[in-house]
């Protein structure tokens, strides 16, 4: 089984990563700290190859300017949602 956080706890993570924009001039340079806490929140959350691969992507997201928007983390919390339900339906047959 893989691990599956909060799904609350996602949606903070990914408000937090967008905060940078209620900081005009500053907002860009704090998304150089929130980065590297990015990907390993992430790895340390999911774990395993999502862990993985999320950290990357949620580490690049954080250090471009406009694609913070995207809610990376609670992309990975409906991927490994789905990944589980599958992975239990796979089971009980």
């Amino acid at each position: 089984m893989t691990k599956k956080p909060s799904l609350w706890l996602c949606l903070l993570f990914d408000v937090v990563g967008s905060l940078s924009y209620l900081l005009p001039a500053v907002g860009e340079w704090t998304d150089v700290i929130w980065a590297p806490i990015s990907a390993f929140l992430f790895y340390r959350l999911f774990g395993g190859k999502t862990g993985k691969v999320g950290a990357i992507v949620s580490f690049v997201e954080e250090l471009f300017p406009f694609p913070d928007i995207i809610p990376t983390f609670t992309i990975g919390y409906i991927y490994t949602y789905f990944r589980r339900k599958k992975e239990v339906n796979a089971d009980e047959k």
